[in-house]
């Protein structure tokens, strides 16, 4: 095991700036990070703990995405960054409520780790189940830069990159986890208003989206609020009775106690939302 000056370089060669890391993780690196050499860059507080097993590089600067992106690629998490986090990501912050702390909405099977809120007090982790029937499709991914481009004078196996993947919900699918909240989570008003801004949504990447989506009440909703902003892409989407034999399901789903129901999407919404159908004019008449 390199000592001193050589066992500097060599965390600096494999442990990112801002990545918490396992023992396991950093023993696959190289063969000279056992798991006494770990205890004794403990002693020597070359590495600190964040929790039983969980280290970083002294002096690091802890971000929610570097975090998040160390959970994807080395603890190997089933977690994405979707929801109204990913909207934000995606340049919609200004349709988002502004509060003292933060809330991270992550989505996929796996549990959040124990030692994750205590790390950034900041910011506040939400775990969600995934819409099932999508699978990966509208995930995509980015690459979070851990800001060291400038490389290493040492030969190390497996040397790590200056950026990682980072793996989000595309803006579509995003909005689609958004309503899967709604109205429990998220009020109509709420989502209404995200879909106001969102006036370039790709109908080919919706479309697929759609059709994958077995949810009769994310079908319902996002249609009944697309239909409302009659943006130029939503003209182009398919009529969702065509999707499959699905479509947008039977019978009246009660969103809103006391609310108003939509007789064509067949869901009740907040009364001050509701607007009646359009009137269709016979032109053979004129």
């Amino acid at each position: 095991m390199p000592v001193n000056a050589d066992r500097r370089q060599l965390l600096l060669a494999l442990v990112p700036e801002g990545f918490p890391v396992t023992k396991q993780w950093l023993s696959k690196q190289t063969p000279d990070l056992d798991r006494h050499a770990v205890d004794n860059l403990l002693k020597s507080k070359q590495l600190l703990a964040l929790a039983p097993g969980v280290y970083v590089r002294p002096g690091t600067h802890l971000t929610w995405q570097g975090v998040v992106s160390s959970l994807q690629n080395i603890f190997r998490r089933d977690l994405s960054v979707g929801g109204l986090t990913a909207l934000e990501l995606a340049g919609f912050a200004h349709y988002l409520p502004l509060s003292r702390q933060r809330t991270i909405h992550l989505y996929g099977k796996d549990p959040l780790p124990a030692w994750l809120s205590a790390t950034l007090p900041g910011f506040q982790f939400a775990r969600h189940n995934r819409l099932g029937s999508l699978g990966a499709t509208g995930l995509v991914n980015r690459e979070y830069d851990t800001q060291e481009r400038a490389l290493i004078d040492i030969d190390v196996p497996g040397q790590r990159p200056a950026a990682w993947p980072f793996t989000m919900s595309s803006p579509e699918r995003a909005y689609l986890e958004v309503l899967m909240d709604v109205p429990d989570a998220i009020s109509f008003e709420h989502a209404n208003q995200l879909l106001q801004g969102m006036t370039t949504l790709s109908p080919r990447r919706m479309e697929q989206l759609l059709r994958k989506c077995t949810s009769v009440k994310v079908r319902r909703l996002f249609y009944w609020m697309a239909e409302r902003q009659a943006y130029p892409w939503f003209k182009k989407l398919p009529d969702p009775e065509t999707f499959d034999e699905l479509g947008l399901g039977s019978g009246n789903r009660v969103l809103v106690r006391g609310g108003r129901l939509d007789p064509k999407y067949r869901i009740t919404v907040p009364e001050e939302l509701w607007t009646p159908p359009a009137r269709t004019i016979d032109k053979s008449a004129s």
